[in-house]
């Protein structure tokens, strides 16, 4: 009987702090979640913006002016066009805009959605598919209305501007100034109902499958802080997934937020009139780019710095 608990102590010493430490890195405390997410966002949106900046350049090509500028109808020719007659530095029109908003908008995703998240999961911390694709779809509605609403109209009508024969913005704080001074602070947040449907799509296929991937994934490979490759490999199939499901809402609410501003009704028909039904998924090419990288490169920094930061509470603590 004494060598049965004898052998039996060191299984219950070991187990409990394994345990432990599962727990403490499954709750991520709400700083931690805001400052690396933020951090992940601004890295992602600088790194992949030239994708970002075609994409919406292609999805705004209606324009009789534009249509006369740029022929081709290829993307990636459509953005060595644009460079060749108007410079490299105009890829990144609109680049210190998204830098922010992204920053902001990642970091208040992955806070709801790990708040989210510790209030629907089951007692190990993992949610179901279901869970996630609704842990997800709330972190973009609030994403949309706090950070992303705002920085994409100045963005989207930033972009739309630059192609113009005689530009109106200087850049993105004065093209807030002027949106505000002309038409009011609602302005800004034209589009706000397409942002919010895209966003909360979005986001709800890229945190839902991301997440039911890392839960399915992560136990095989002994947990994802210092597997960095599988977490970007992960997060660029999420971003592969998110593209071709969400695109048309991505167009519909590029449309919304031009220069002049249209609704979504009337952005629906403009885009059918342009091309039919595929006209929907007008700069999946270069959207895909982006995500794939995107979705690698936020998962990544945000799972490291993520990992780290807890470390470094968990030692201090």
């Amino acid at each position: 009987m004494s060598k049965l608990q004898d052998s039996s102590i060191p299984i219950s010493v070991t187990s409990l702090p394994l345990k432990h430490s599962r727990q403490r890195n499954q709750n991520i405390s709400p700083g931690i979640s805001l400052l690396a997410g933020a951090t992940a966002g601004a890295i992602e949106a600088a790194t992949t913006y030239p994708f970002e900046f075609a994409k919406t350049r292609f999805q705004l090509k209606h324009n009789a002016y534009h249509a006369a500028a740029i022929t081709t109808k290829n993307p990636f020719f459509s953005l060595l066009q644009t460079v060749r007659q108007n410079g490299i530095r105009v890829m990144y029109t609109g680049c210190s805009t998204l830098v922010i908003g992204t920053a902001c908008k990642a970091g208040v995703r992955f806070l709801t959605f790990d708040s989210i998240k510790k209030i629907i999961s089951d007692g190990d911390g993992k949610l179901s598919p279901a869970r996630g694709l609704l842990a997800g779809m709330a972190a973009g509605a609030v994403e949309s209305v706090i950070a992303i609403t705002p920085t994409e109209r100045i963005k989207t009508a930033l972009i739309d501007d630059a192609r113009m024969p005689t530009r109106q913005y200087k850049g993105g704080i004065h093209a807030l100034q002027v949106i505000i001074r002309e038409h009011g602070l609602n302005e800004v947040y034209r589009g706000l109902v397409s942002t919010t449907i895209k966003q909360s799509a979005t986001s709800a296929v890229r945190m839902g499958i991301y997440n039911s991937l890392k839960e399915n994934v992560s136990p095989r490979l002994g947990g994802f802080g210092n597997n960095p490759i599988a977490t970007f490999g992960l997060g660029a199939i999420a971003g592969i997934i998110t593209v071709f499901a969400t695109q048309p809402f991505d167009t519909i609410k590029t449309r919304t937020q031009g220069a002049t501003g249209i609704t979504v009704s009337a952005a629906m028909k403009d885009i059918f009139r342009d091309g039919s039904v595929r006209a929907f998924w007008s700069g999946s090419s270069m959207r895909l780019g982006r995500l794939v990288l995107s979705g690698g490169i936020v998962f990544t920094v945000y799972e490291s710095i993520s990992a780290a930061l807890t470390r470094t509470y968990i030692n201090s603590s």
